[in-house]
């Protein structure tokens, strides 16, 4: 079971803003590592861009799951996981990150905030702390249960996409992917062929 990534981002009217994020890139090669986190942080803003505010929602990609909430004050939280972690974890998770995020950054701040001038250290320490989902779960089962019948289940990231849109031109025009990832992109078919080849086997 493992934990990938875990961001915070303000859903705004046109895209996603992230405001902070941590990565545990320790299953990578290091060569690897910037275009891995690069396609993490795209495949996070894309998520929340296309959810609901007031919406939980899981995208299943092969063996791996994005799990998304979007509260209805425009804040978000992705995590990224592989399918064996509970998705109840992963939301509890997400709740106290974000009430805990709400809490400590003014809301002002985050239609404009950016990983580098928003002051919130604590997702390097919740993502090392949750890789042990029986602790974690241990931690927070004095809380409420989430009600597991309103999360949306995606079967694929193509399905979160309007109709006429395709993902190749929302990797193009991505502002968090550089141009070796992005020409990388072009070398394969689609997002899956990404996180699936020899080249970054990642997490789809």
């Amino acid at each position: 079971m493992k934990l990938y990534s875990l961001s915070v981002l303000y859903k705004g009217s046109t895209k996603a803003n992230l405001l902070k994020a941590a990565y545990d890139l320790s299953s990578f090669s290091f060569f690897q590592r910037s275009s891995v986190q690069e396609f993490m942080t795209f495949t996070s803003a894309l998520i929340v861009e296309r959810s609901a505010l007031g919406s939980r929602a899981s995208i299943k990609e092969q063996e791996y799951l994005c799990h998304v909430y979007v509260r209805n004050d425009n804040l978000g939280g992705v995590v990224i996981a592989d399918s064996e972690y509970p998705s109840r974890v992963c939301f509890t998770l997400l709740d106290k990150v974000l009430d805990e995020f709400s809490r400590q950054v003014n809301s002002i701040d985050w239609p404009s905030g950016s990983p580098a001038t928003i002051q919130y250290t604590a997702l390097d320490s919740h993502l090392a702390r949750y890789q042990n989902p029986r602790e974690a779960d241990a931690m927070t089962k004095v809380q409420a249960e989430l009600d597991e019948t309103k999360i949306i289940l995606h079967n694929t990231m193509e399905s979160l996409l309007e109709r006429g849109e395709k993902l190749d031109d929302l990797v193009q025009k991505s502002e968090h992917l550089g141009n070796q990832s992005k020409a990388f992109y072009k070398t394969v078919s689609t997002l899956h062929d990404v996180f699936s080849s020899e080249t970054y086997k990642i997490f789809f």
